[in-house]
């Protein structure tokens, strides 16, 4: 194994390249945007984590007139394309800005953040203010974004402002690059407050982006296609390109060479199936990706011995509360399709790229769409299809065992938090009465209330005893040693002196369930699990539970 240096939180192109950061060539991506002429406005959306920001950054070191980038870039592919880097490498005023981070729980205090982020960006801009041919109005409300005193209306035309300078300063119109511009838009609805950040938005958009005489051409890039009438009203000549499109699809994330590079680099080709597995199964326009921030998250951790197996680093680092919503949003339609793609399948359906953020929860269909545009589910490759599919429907699956992992966490505590809230007073009743054809009837309710995975493999009918028990002031144990075995679930009523033992089975049909039940009664009497409590407690209760999908039978002992 060979040490590399991983840029892990490194989005700057110039840092990463100087600094001596392991780096897969990405710089293909300027030659698709530039070489036949950039449009006056492209839209790129793609989800968290997947290069954006480092995207973004490698444009803006290329273009920026203030900087001589000749020496990061070379080696790299770009370079290759003399012509082009002739013609656009450093000649260019550029205006950079990321709305990453623009966040608060009111819209006081996200505007603030914006104004306070602006103010920091605008200091590399400071030499405008020597410049004797920009009017002195123009250098006063400079100052005043500068200082974090301009008026709402100053601050939504910062961005044509500081276009106008740049162009009077350096005779050249300027390139625009706009990161993470809906973040803002996104905290927003969240929190209570859409209406008025995308009045600001839509208004800096605008005035940026529209009849704009100091603008050459702008990127703007995000983790949802808002719907141009939106926030990009009036903008003309409006290209997207979004994860169904394939202009860009190598551009954002780790293609196959680039991670049998990397490994090879490394000399991990060993942990190769396991990336895979983990982090691959991403289809963006026709080209299959791996997630970036979780390959090189794992392969530092694996270098030092942090990690020896792939875990999920994806969850620790987006907001996963878009799933929770989605299975409280619920209903039968939607739990069954949660079922059918944890347990590995996929399910058809519509697509819709244009949304606004405080309709996202207004139907099905743009909950799907959610999770498919911020990397929760990938389409199914044509190739995979066995049938032809609906004019404008996809079908879709969960990417990889990451995600999974995300999705299975995210229903165990929906249902650990449901559970607490359902009345299982009669379920309990039937606990410490003993009464099993009670027990039976609660069980099998709050069951088909559940949402299951796993294709119904035992270790799911276990949480699922363990959650119902969870948070009602018993103490619940699961797998634990007692006698000559581990019983699958343990509840200890230790102020009235009671314990309940059960031990799960699955039936592979319906009518096995008594079978089954029997076999679980057996096990507990065999391997002698009531013997650790006959000293501590009055009333011992063995129950044998037989599971066949959303049905249920138990027996006392």
């Amino acid at each position: 194994m060979r040490k590399l240096k991983y840029p892990i939180g490194i989005s700057d192109f110039a840092e990463m390249r100087n600094n001596g950061y392991y780096y897969i060539d990405k710089t293909n991506l300027i030659v698709d945007l530039l070489d036949k002429g950039p449009v006056e406005v492209t839209q790129i959306t793609r989800p968290r984590r997947f290069g954006k920001s480092l995207g973004m950054s490698t444009l803006a070191n290329f273009l920026d007139i203030t900087k001589d980038s000749k020496q990061m870039f070379e080696g790299l592919a770009i370079f290759q394309n003399t012509e082009l880097c002739k013609k656009w490498m450093n000649q260019c005023p550029v205006v950079f800005f990321s709305f990453k981070d623009t966040d608060g729980l009111t819209f006081e205090s996200a505007y603030g953040m914006l104004c306070m982020k602006l103010a920091f960006a605008f200091q590399d801009y400071q030499f405008l203010l020597d410049d004797a041919a920009i009017s002195d109005d123009d250098k006063g409300i400079f100052k005043r974004i500068l200082g974090c005193t301009a008026s709402m209306d100053e601050t939504k035309s910062c961005f044509l402002l500081l276009t106008r300078m740049l162009e009077i300063h350096f005779k050249k119109s300027a390139v625009v690059i706009l990161d993470e511009y809906d973040v803002p838009i996104a905290k927003a609805s969240s929190n209570g407050y859409y209406s008025q950040m995308l009045d600001v938005m839509r208004a800096m958009m605008s005035t940026t982006l529209k009849d704009n005489i100091s603008l050459d051409f702008a990127v703007v890039t995000g983790c949802l296609k808002i719907a141009k009438e939106s926030i990009f009203t009036g903008t003309n000549n409006f290209v997207s390109d979004t994860i169904l499109s394939p202009r860009l699809s190598e551009s954002f994330g780790f293609t196959q060479t680039d991670v049998d590079q990397m490994l090879k680099d490394a000399g991990l080709e060993s942990q190769s199936a396991e990336i895979k597995a983990w982090y691959d199964g991403y289809h963006f326009g026709d080209a299959d990706i791996y997630c970036p921030w979780d390959v090189i998250s794992y392969l530092r951790d694996f270098q030092y011995g942090v990690a020896q197996k792939p875990k999920s680093y994806w969850k620790n680092t987006s907001d996963n509360a878009i799933i929770r919503s989605f299975i409280d949003y619920a209903g039968d339609n939607i739990t069954t399709k949660l079922e059918t793609l944890m347990a590995g399948g996929s399910i058809v359906q519509h697509i819709e790229e244009n949304l606004t953020y405080d309709y996202l929860h207004s139907s099905e269909e743009n909950l799907w769409s959610v999770l498919y545009l911020t990397g929760y589910l990938t389409k199914v490759r044509d190739k995979d299809l066995t049938d032809s599919l609906p004019d404008g429907c996809s079908a879709l699956m969960i990417p990889n065992a990451e995600i999974r992992e995300i999705f299975e966490t995210t229903v165990s505590k929906w249902f650990d938090d449901s559970a607490k809230a359902w009345n299982r007073s009669p379920l309990f009743d039937a606990v410490w009465s003993g009464n099993s054809e009670a027990l039976t009837k609660e069980m099998t309710k709050l069951l088909r209330m559940t949402i299951s995975y796993h294709d119904y493999r035992e270790d799911f009918y276990h949480a699922f005893l363990a959650g119902i028990f969870t948070g009602a002031g018993y103490v619940v144990e699961s797998n634990k040693e007692h006698g000559e075995g581990r019983s699958d679930v343990i509840v200890k009523d230790i102020r009235n002196g009671r314990v309940a033992i059960f031990e799960a089975k699955y039936a592979r049909t319906l009518d096995a369930l008594p079978d089954a039940c029997d076999t679980a009664i057996q096990q507990i009497n065999d391997r002698m699990y009531a013997a650790d409590f006959r000293d501590d407690y009055d009333d011992i209760l063995c129950y044998g539970i037989a599971f066949f999908k959303k049905r249920c039978m138990v027996r006392k002992k």
